[in-house]
């Protein structure tokens, strides 16, 4: 007995070690490639300034008027994700955002909970303040207030101008959240919200009902709120403490957790309050407020409990499943978590999370979420749903029930390098942007000044 809780602590150990190994190389080569593109970038701008002095006025070409009456598309990046304006020129979505003339790419916490990145989704666009409510700030331990948006990307958005969201992984549960609170009025000095300020949420390997990953990266399974005491996000934690109390400028620029508003910074906190943080006294992890409770089963549940699907708004969800050969046919980052996801078992002396529960359903995966979990929201409620079969049957859409399609890919296929994905890339962000233009429009075209009426 003794002997063979000693193997499962040293398989244990090699597990977190080559776990944290793979995604620390990763984490690297993603930034590292990002400064080298900078300054690949800034030395060529040079040299052309240096060789050519061009004394032509620089003209940019006018929008059409048709463009500017285009509700934007908002591009939601999920866990570990950034924005337009982060890790330099990289771009999360790959350049997909330019393939139309309206898009919007936010750069949210990277690991905030879902609450607060709808939050402050809420206010990127309208602008202001971000307001996280008070009774949320003062129950989860933070400042209310966060970052000032002096100008809003759209500020003009209410039910007339709407605006169609596209959330890879838990990007897509940001904009249904948000699409819930506008339904229920909760953003103070903002009571003419309505669900129908949102005109269709796309979602891309969307966390919808949470996954069994995270069990494996270390929450709890009894409760889905805390963590194991020896876990890779264990050590994703002190990093992240480690990262925000150091509060090195130029790079919180460049990379940011988004956990500002807790006030982790050693300026703000002293050594004291570091080992309160490390300890679980204070800080978003002592009070479950960041991403990963959120992408459990119990707390995707907790979460969908409240949300619904509004039969004004259109609904697609791309869900994604690895290839057969998994390991061959996958992203290193995600070759191990996919092995072991399709190997789950939820702990037999504890109840399963909702009724009717089985292991064999949630097999399938990407390497991050399982299939199941991606296709549409399902628990504790189904909500209405059709799936698409081939692309003629997308084409015909209609408000209040959730289109899926299965995709041969794994996670982070549609993101970061688009090269991985090739052809189908292009494939599935053309149909995600054709159907926005073409298809969704609740009101009717505007009439320009250059048309007959």
């Amino acid at each position: 007995m003794i002997a063979a809780s000693w193997v499962a602590l040293i398989f244990l150990l090699c597990e977190l070690f080559l776990s944290s190994v793979v995604h620390s190389v990763y984490g690297l080569y993603i930034f590292t490639s990002a400064v080298v593109g900078d300054v690949s970038e800034a030395l060529n701008f040079s040299l052309r300034n240096f060789k050519l002095v061009n004394f032509e006025p620089k003209t940019v070409p006018p929008s059409s008027n048709f463009e500017q009456h285009l509700p934007p598309i908002v591009l939601v990046h999920g866990i570990f994700g950034f924005g337009k304006g982060r890790l330099g020129s990289l771009s999360y979505f790959a350049g997909a955002e330019n393939k139309d003339e309206r898009v919007l790419v936010p750069d949210l916490g990277s690991l905030t909970s879902i609450y607060d990145r709808a939050r402050e989704l809420f206010f990127y666009l309208k602008g202001g303040l971000v307001d996280y409510g008070e009774e949320h700030s003062r129950v989860c331990g933070h400042s209310r207030f966060g970052r000032l948006y002096e100008q809003g990307q759209y500020p003009e958005w209410d039910e007339d101008h709407p605006i169609h969201f596209v959330g890879h992984s838990a990007g897509a549960q940001v904009a249904r959240l948000l699409q819930q609170m506008l339904a229920d009025k909760a953003f103070e000095g903002h009571r003419n919200t309505s669900e129908n300020w949102v005109l269709s949420i796309t979602a891309l390997s969307g966390a919808f009902n949470g996954t069994t990953r995270t069990y494996l990266d270390g929450m709890q399974p009894e409760d889905g709120d805390t963590m194991k005491p020896i876990s890779l996000l264990q050590l994703c934690r002190v990093g992240v403490i480690a990262y925000d109390w150091l509060d090195i400028g130029w790079l919180k620029k460049y990379y940011n957790f988004g956990f500002d508003h807790f006030n982790m910074s050693w300026k703000k906190k002293g050594v004291l309050g570091l080992m309160k943080c490390a300890l679980g006294k204070e800080g978003p992890f002592a009070y479950g407020d960041w991403i990963l409770p959120d992408l459990t089963i119990q707390g995707s549940m907790r979460l969908n409990s409240r949300l619904q699907t509004f039969n004004t708004t259109y609904y697609f969800s791309y869900a994604t499943k690895a290839p057969a050969r998994r390991i061959f046919g996958i992203h290193p980052l995600l070759s191990i978590r996919a092995l072991q996801m399709s190997r789950w078992r939820f702990p037999s002396d504890l109840s399963p999370p909702y009724k009717g529960y089985r292991d064999e359903d949630w097999h399938d995966n990407d390497g991050a979420l399982n299939t199941i979990s991606m296709t549409h929201p399902r628990f504790p409620i189904e909500h209405p749903t059709h799936f698409v079969h081939n692309r003629s049957q997308s084409q015909s859409w209609e408000p209040g029930i959730w289109y899926y399609k299965i995709v041969e890919a794994d996670h982070i296929s549609f993101i970061i390098n688009r090269e991985r994905a090739g052809a189908q890339f292009d494939l599935i962000y053309n149909e995600i942007f054709e159907r926005c233009r073409k298809h969704v429009l609740r009101r009717k075209q505007p009439i320009l000044p250059n048309q007959e009426h």
